[in-house]
């Protein structure tokens, strides 16, 4: 099914994909994605389908810019985590934690296109588990030293600082392992296929919102460092993404059909964050070298200048090795597993969406349920990983980088491949994380802010294959929402107000109240699954149809999903595979009834930035 596609040229990366696209339907149209029915005015169509490999050249550029499309998520994990685990003032240890997600991430995308769902889709660290997390850290037990919290009395290399900071790291590290065990047993067990007969929009819509919405503070306390570093920030985000998306940048290119010609390259369309980040980190050096900046610590502004994490770059060594158990040997912590349960729940009905965009993007079949089995599963062994390896967060698909292969309409998962090897390396590479880490704090909050509301938009807009005109949906999700940030601020404001007598069922039940997704999903599944209503009223209806469609409109076959290097074939020898939910069976449909409602609405548009 595959094929090689080359035009022989050599381009300096910078091109108009949609000039390459019409010249290679005009003269390959017999080898693109191995069909010649695809049209050429149909731009639905991808060029290049799951199993097909680009020009080496188009593999490394698309290969980087869906690592520079990932780049803002990842990075915004660590950075937030550090004030939970008491590191505001150890840049060095930041750029640690910025090295090991950059390593998880590709070590986990490798597994999940090789071993898991197969299709071109990029893993790497969500927000999901960041709400439970900073919930854990924030308990009256874990709360960070007074002493922590100042520059000058911070000693980065005393045993002591080290003790506070690597005791809440290896915490969060056992209670995401034994918490990502739910995952791998929901995977592999086919039980994911169950459940999201009972997982609908009026779920997943409060719960993704409440993810972006519950940072706020976050979001607000970095921006507020410097509001106009940080709304010029926003402002060039905003600028580069949605107004100069379209507008093309003419560079010279050179291939064998067109010679020495004049290409487009969609720079602001493919970078906008970096680029927002990379201006306003420009001007805060100028306003730093310039003495423009405020340079006493107390005063308003100073967090905007660009040498305030002093010599962290010239400390950090070029090459850094990660390995499972660097911070101690994990411990666990009741409250925390369960905390975390909520948020991989969360995740993992995401991730079934994402598997239904990223194939119908790619030009493969819907996912059948062997596939999204095995998906879920290595996602569980993912966060497994992520936990071993003291990230201090999970693994789940990229929602935004199955969105850019709408964009480039390659939907080669040599490239994703290529991407994890890519940021595999940059995670090796010590200095790379100090430089993240010297961004003006400022910039980082104007980050936030665009990053933060489109997560929250992202999960309401779940609801379009709804019937919002039914008061019961309305009352549904506004309750829920409404519930999930009242009951939260109440319990943080009264914490004395859980005593159940029993320690640890008061940390879980305080965990759970104060993680904002986990009451407005319960409350959202609880209410949508008790009070009647019809498929079409709930938004199943909806989800059936996209999934029929897809069904009708792909150009490669179910043995995309395959396992890798032979192994399905051998294994169709075998009798008892048919009983093992997440190996595929010949003998079976591959599209089983459990599957029909999975497709996420707009889940190609949900953003785990």
């Amino acid at each position: 099914m595959a094929s090689v596609k080359e035009n022989g040229g050599v381009d300096n990366l910078a091109f108009d994909m949609e000039e390459q696209v019409n010249d290679q339907l005009k003269g390959n149209a017999d080898k693109t994605c191995g069909s010649d029915s695809v049209a050429e005015e149909d731009r639905n169509k991808p060029t290049y389908c799951v199993t097909d490999v680009p020009p080496w050249y188009l593999c490394i550029f698309l290969a980087i810019q869906h690592y520079l499309t990932a780049f803002g998520g990842i990075i915004s994990i660590p950075l937030i985590l550090s004030e939970g685990l008491c590191l505001q003032h150890d840049s060095l240890t930041q750029s640690r934690l910025i090295n090991n997600i950059f390593f998880v991430s590709g070590l986990c995308t490798l597994l999940q296109v090789v071993f898991g769902v197969r299709l071109p889709i990029l893993q790497g660290g969500t927000f999901a588990l960041v709400t439970p997390a900073m919930a854990l850290l924030s308990m009256p037990d874990w709360e960070c030293p007074a002493w922590t919290k100042n520059a000058s009395l911070v000693n980065t290399s005393s045993p002591i600082f080290i003790e506070v900071w690597q005791t809440r790291m290896r915490t969060l590290q056992g209670s995401i392992m034994v918490a990502s065990l739910l995952q791998v047993l929901v995977g592999f067990s086919g039980l994911i296929g169950f459940l999201m007969r009972f997982i609908g929009p009026l779920t997943i819509a409060p719960t993704v919102s409440l993810i972006g919405l519950s940072l706020y503070d976050s979001a607000g306390v970095k921006a507020g460092s410097h509001w106009g570093i940080s709304a010029m920030t926003a402002a060039l985000i905003i600028l580069f993404s949605q107004y100069l998306r379209r507008i093309p940048i003419p560079v010279p290119a050179y291939d064998k059909i067109k010679k020495l010609h004049i290409s487009k390259f969609f720079l602001f369309q493919i970078m906008p964050i970096l680029l927002g980040i990379a201006v306003s980190w420009l001007v805060c050096y100028i306003l730093t070298i310039y003495d423009v900046l405020p340079s006493d610590p107390a005063e308003y502004g100073y967090l905007a200048r660009t040498d305030v994490k002093g010599n962290v770059v010239s400390e950090a060594s070029w090459f850094t090795f990660t390995y499972p158990g660097q911070w101690g040997l994990p411990t666990v912590s009741l409250a925390g597993v369960f905390g975390i349960m909520a948020g991989i729940i969360c995740s993992m009905a995401e991730s079934v969406g994402d598997y239904h965009a990223c194939a119908r993007l790619s030009g493969a079949p819907p996912p059948p349920k062997h596939a999204i089995s095995r998906g879920i599963g290595i996602e569980g062994i993912g966060s497994l990983l992520a936990g071993a390896f003291g990230t201090g967060n999970g693994t789940t698909s990229f929602s935004e980088n199955v969105a850019a292969l709408g964009i480039t309409r390659v939907g080669s998962r040599t490239v994703i491949l290529l991407s994890g090897i890519f940021m595999i390396l940059m995670g090796m590479l010590g200095k790379i994380g100090a430089i993240f880490t010297t961004i003006p704090t400022p910039v980082i909050g104007g980050m936030f802010t665009i990053m933060f509301g489109v997560i929250g938009a992202a999960g309401i807009s779940n609801l379009q294959s709804t019937d919002m005109n039914s008061s019961r949906n309305i009352f549904i999700f506004g309750f829920s929402m409404f519930s999930a940030l009242v009951i939260p601020n109440w319990i943080m404001k009264n914490p004395n107000c859980l005593q159940t007598g029993v320690k640890e069922v008061d940390q879980v039940l305080r965990i759970l109240l104060t993680t904002h997704m986990f009451v407005g999903g319960f409350l959202g599944f609880f209410l949508d699954n008790t009070i009647p209503g019809t498929k079409r009223e709930r938004g199943f209806l909806a989800w059936e149809k996209v999934y029929l469609e897809d069904s009708s409109n792909t150009l490669a076959t179910d043995e995309v999903y395959d396992l890798p290097f032979g192994i399905t074939s051998h294994l169709q020898s075998q009798s008892w595979v048919r009983y093992i939910p997440f190996c595929p069976y010949k003998g079976h449909s591959s599209q089983p009834e459990d599957n029909k409602v999975t497709q996420s609405p707009g889940s190609e548009y949900s953003t785990r930035i």
